[in-house]
């Protein structure tokens, strides 16, 4: 099921000859901000069985992001002589993934704390 949404979000795109590789770049965001989401729900709101936990995060996340994806991409940046582009997009990458799963654990705490006031 991740990778048919991964297919449906890029598919309308072409980003062949992009720089930087947006559509990738969104799909490994917000694949770590919903993994850290799930992770952090189930820890502290309504945990999951194990085998469902299983399913959503390495199933349904690790099927969405992308990063076989990413790594072609950078290595056909390199390829193409575009060193500084495919680091920098390797940079941003991984710095936005961290950034989403900071964001999503937060997220999920924020809303833990507003619904279960004391």
């Amino acid at each position: 099921m991740g990778s048919v949404g991964r297919y449906l979000l890029n598919s309308p795109f072409s980003v062949q000859n992009a720089p930087f590789l947006w559509i990738t770049l969104l799909i490994n965001f917000f694949g770590s901000f919903l993994i850290a989401v799930i992770s952090e729900f189930s820890d502290n709101w309504l945990p999951f069985p194990p085998r469902v936990l299983l399913f959503l995060k390495m199933g349904i996340c690790g099927g969405f992001t992308t990063f076989s994806t990413f790594s072609f991409e950078v290595v056909r940046l390199f390829g193409d002589g575009k060193i500084s582009s495919g680091c920098g997009y390797a940079l941003l990458s991984v710095l936005l993934c961290l950034t989403g799963i900071v964001l999503g654990k937060l997220l999920v705490r924020f809303l833990y704390s507003l619904f279960h006031l004391s």
